[in-house]
């Protein structure tokens, strides 16, 4: 039979897979890595700024799902400050599907006996927009309009 005391030792001692080893023993400062590089910002601004030609934006906006890029310059609504339109977009999939826009809606009320029934209407034919989703994970964004602006409204901003 096993003795008590060494099983209770062989319990609380770590095993090769618990015990822990700090990272930055192993690490070599020394050496660069090789996927380094210290001007990729600059870099990335620049790409920016030169697709942007001179103008300010409010805001970049990010897919919420995947964080892909769709947008580099747009102008912030008025009234909603969580939405945003833009003319040039990246990364973006515009759908067949019409949808009625949202905020774009009449309401009539109908009386039927006693109860109140509240019915939506699209004024006309118009107004139909159609849906504008992420083209890496396919997350409903926004809409496009007729006059061929993006409205986004469910999107990530971040400052530019």
């Amino acid at each position: 039979m096993e003795d008590p005391q060494k099983k209770d030792e062989r319990m609380h001692s770590p095993t090769n897979s618990q015990q822990t080893v700090s990272d930055d023993d192993e690490i070599d400062y020394e050496t660069r890595p090789e996927f380094y590089d210290s001007d990729l910002d600059d870099k990335d601004e620049s790409w920016v700024t030169n697709k942007r030609k001179g103008r300010t934006t409010d805001a970049v906006l990010s897919c919420p799902a995947c964080f892909t890029t769709l947008c580099l310059d747009c102008q912030r609504h008025e009234i909603y400050v969580t939405q945003y339109r833009a003319m040039f977009v990246v990364n973006c999939e515009i759908k067949e599907k019409t949808v009625a826009p949202v905020g774009g809606q009449k309401r009539r009320k109908k009386r039927k006996g006693r109860d109140s029934v509240v019915a939506d209407e699209v004024s006309s034919e118009s107004e139909l927009v159609r849906q504008v989703c992420c083209s890496v994970c396919s997350t409903e964004v926004g809409v496009f309009d007729k006059d061929e602006v993006y409205h986004f409204y469910d999107v990530l901003p971040s400052e530019s």
